[in-house]
């Protein structure tokens, strides 16, 4: 029986990549999105439009319409950036932090609160994060509001594997490595071929006992 997964963030980007991957995998791929693109209709896999992963609303309609579904991989992906210096917290900028701490932060907390009944003993959960939210980590400064959103879903990521390994669900927190998409302007150092394949891998690796951990997806163990 083909293993089900369920991919937040999907209509572009390394979502996108994801549900290709993941399709070609023969996993049953569950696409959800605020609105979906064209890119994504033509992967031929299920799609939920109108997901707001920071909307208890919108998360209760989606639980609702997969009510009796598993879900054997959960990828909270969907995520926000917006680079915010010291000078210039304003109001705009504040505003800003607190959209990305809604998205970044929240948004992965409430997607498995809202999915947890379609989650079982061997299902795994991915946290996409970032190593800019790791602190250990930070010799740059700046990005506020991305860094401390970031840092906030990786204590997301860490509870919630302590809370769910009663379960049998094992949480993994990952980076996806400086990618070349649309929220990084297409700059960066791999594709997202490249890090959709690592990401995989990294769930593939994921189990119980290495629950809880922050990895890159070239396989490195990220400080916190």
């Amino acid at each position: 029986m083909s293993k089900s997964a369920l991919v937040t963030g999907s209509n572009r980007g390394i979502g996108l990549e994801l549900c290709r991957q993941l399709k070609q995998r023969g996993f049953n791929v569950i696409a959800t999105c605020r609105q979906s693109s064209s890119a994504l209709s033509a992967l031929g896999v299920e799609v939920i439009e109108n997901v707001e992963v920071s909307d208890l609303k919108s998360l209760a309609s989606l639980g609702a319409k997969l009510a009796g579904c598993r879900i054997d991989w959960l990828i909270n992906n969907a995520g926000i950036a917006d680079g915010i210096a010291m000078e210039v917290f304003d109001d705009r900028a504040i505003a800003s932090c607190k959209r990305m701490f809604e998205v970044n932060s929240l948004g992965p907390l409430l997607t498995v609160q809202a999915l947890l009944d379609n989650l079982g003993e061997g299902s795994k959960i991915g946290i996409i994060s970032s190593r800019m939210g790791s602190v250990a980590d930070n010799d740059s400064g700046g990005s506020y509001g991305y860094r401390m959103s970031k840092a906030a879903v990786n204590a997301v990521g860490k509870s919630l594997a302590i809370d769910l390994k009663p379960r049998g669900i094992a949480v993994g927190v990952l980076h996806p490595g400086w990618v070349r998409t649309d929220m990084t302007g297409h700059n960066g150092l791999i594709d997202v071929d490249e890090s959709g394949k690592g990401i995989l891998i990294r769930m593939d690796e994921l189990n119980i006992n290495n629950t809880g951990s922050f990895w890159h997806a070239n396989s490195d163990l990220l400080p916190w």
